[in-house]
């Protein structure tokens, strides 16, 4: 009789399930899945942020706007949790089966989650900008914390890049990709700055 096969549905655990898999040695949970837990908290302070303020501001397109995104990035964010564990699959049979240039091959997508998770984080930083201008003020630090954990994510998710890109043979690559990083993360520090100074008690 073959062995049964279980899939593992990591977006559907508890934060205790999910901190437990992430702090086991060999667990299959990365960083990755760890960046996309922290930026789905931070489209969620967006999103409760673009809410409270739509209790007194009726009838503006742009709100509606960052509102109805902030929560389809918050349910994407959840949903790459579990796209990181497969996206490391190839990786992870090339490791174990293949040779050098199988798992040169394999890296790349091994580190696409990471990526798509800094970039959506731009777009969150975008919005928290934008909503920050007209935010009702008690809900204002919901966009700081939004910042502050939108941060964290970007920046555990280029820890793991770089990490992976260190180990690529192409030195091109390796500096496109430390390069690359380095303006994203540029931008995305003077976006926090200006969040944070208008969000400021």
């Amino acid at each position: 009789m073959a062995d049964k096969i279980v899939i593992e549905i990591y977006k559907n655990k508890d934060a205790d399930e999910l901190t437990k898999l992430l702090a086991e040695p060999q667990g299959k949970l990365e960083t990755g899945s760890g960046a996309a837990l922290t930026a789905a908290t931070a489209a969620a302070f967006l999103l409760r942020a673009a809410a409270g303020t739509g209790e007194s501001v009726k009838d503006n397109e742009r709100l509606e706007y960052i509102t109805r995104n902030a929560e389809v990035l918050r349910t994407y964010m959840v949903h790459l949790i579990d796209e990181d564990v497969k996206s490391r699959g190839p990786l992870n049979r090339a490791v174990k089966e293949g040779g050098a240039r199988e798992i040169e091959a394999a890296r790349h997508p091994a580190m696409n989650i990471c990526g798509e998770i800094v970039n959506m984080m731009g777009k969150c930083f975008d919005f928290a900008n934008e909503l920050a201008d007209f935010c009702a003020p008690e809900y204002r630090h919901y966009l700081a914390a939004c910042a502050d954990t939108a941060m964290a994510a970007a920046k555990s998710a280029v820890r793991y890049l770089l990490y992976m890109a260190a180990a690529c043979s192409d030195e091109t690559y390796r500096f496109v990709t430390r390069r690359e990083n380095e303006i994203n993360l540029g931008q995305m520090q003077q976006t926090y700055d200006a969040i944070i100074e208008k969000t400021a008690e």
